[in-house]
């Protein structure tokens, strides 16, 4: 059975925002079935590397395949992107001169049956980006407290009607399945049906749950900045606010440097900017792009450079985190 095929979001906005360059090392932290890897290792050549990090074992087994002909050019680790800089330590792979992050479920998830990712096929109550991981959704659906179950689906799900879904929840236990999970949510809204189907957030929260999802992506941003060699770029692609709010703010506190009290006049903490943002709007798929691939409707992409050390030293609190000019197409409103 062939593997279903993934269209990869904002690929050439990504690879020209990572500058990649012959020779060039690069790190695709989620590279799924391989799509933006593909792209930058091609573009790398002669004498590129990348080092391709997936927690799904099925993704990287794909990929191995897609990417097999530039042998020892390419690297894959069925891991965790938390686990950055360790395995980075592990194959001798840095300094690096880019990093992705494309934070999107691939195709092969989507599309699977077996781990319960989509609400519409149905699927075990799994969400496991790795099977040999612990949690599933299915445990959290079955044996979570109403209240606590309430509060995940409005923390990580931004879900607005998390207690009454929690309470249909827990009312129709055991639930089993992914559509049968779906059931019980649409009963909850009594036949309501807003822009986007009812279940959707429910099954965002818990995929976030149960893969550790926020904090990992936290986790991985600190590492990101000690890899990157000077003036070279981090690219995240986000799908959802939850993950564009953390870049974001990563990202504009790592411009500041500065952790000092607003009232401040002067920095006192010696803490340095060790990032140039440079997409001052975030980045958005073209139409044409929405159109032909609907899931990339939500994408959103920022591009931060990495400042050589001591830059900013000395300068007033107000003035760090100066504008950086680019020429990637940003959208108008954030």
């Amino acid at each position: 059975m062939k593997s279903p095929i993934h269209i990869p979001v904002l690929l050439r906005e990504s690879v020209e925002a990572l500058k990649v360059r012959p020779g060039g090392r690069y790190i695709d932290c989620t590279v799924g079935t391989g799509g933006h890897a593909l792209a930058i290792i091609e573009r790398s050549l002669p004498g590129g590397q990348l080092l391709g990090i997936d927690a799904d074992p099925e993704a990287i087994a794909v990929t191995r395949q897609r990417l097999a002909e530039f042998g020892e050019a390419v690297q894959l680790v069925n891991d965790n992107f938390a686990n950055l800089e360790s395995i980075c330590t592990r194959y001798s792979f840095r300094p690096v001169d880019g990093i992705l992050l494309d934070l999107g479920l691939s195709t092969l998830q989507l599309e699977g049956e077996s781990r319960g990712f989509s609400f519409q096929r149905e699927a075990p109550l799994d969400m496991r980006a790795n099977p040999s991981q612990g949690l599933t959704a299915g445990e959290i659906v079955n044996s979570y407290p109403e209240a606590d179950l309430a509060r995940l689906l409005f923390e990580y799900g931004e879900e607005r009607a998390s207690r009454q879904i929690s309470r249909h929840i827990v009312a129709n236990r055991p639930i089993n399945s992914t559509l049968h999970l779906v059931g019980v949510i649409e009963q909850s809204f009594r036949g309501k049906r807003g822009r986007i189907h009812p279940a959707t957030r429910t099954f965002q929260a818990l995929r976030i749950a149960v893969n550790n999802e926020l904090e990992n992506l936290q986790s991985a941003l600190r590492q990101a900045v000690a890899l990157l060699r000077p003036e070279r770029r981090l690219v995240v692609i986000s799908y959802h606010s939850l993950e564009d709010r953390i870049v974001k703010n990563f990202l504009r506190q790592e411009e500041k440097g500065c952790i000092c009290p607003p009232k401040l006049a002067l920095c006192v903490c010696g803490r340095q900017p060790t990032l140039k943002i440079l997409t001052k709007r975030v980045v958005t798929p073209a139409a044409f792009e929405r159109f032909t691939n609907p899931r990339s409707h939500s994408a959103r992409m920022r591009v931060a450079e990495r400042v050589c050390p001591g830059a900013g030293e000395g300068t007033p609190i107000a003035d760090q985190g100066s504008a950086a000019k680019t020429n990637i197409r940003e959208h108008p409103k954030e």
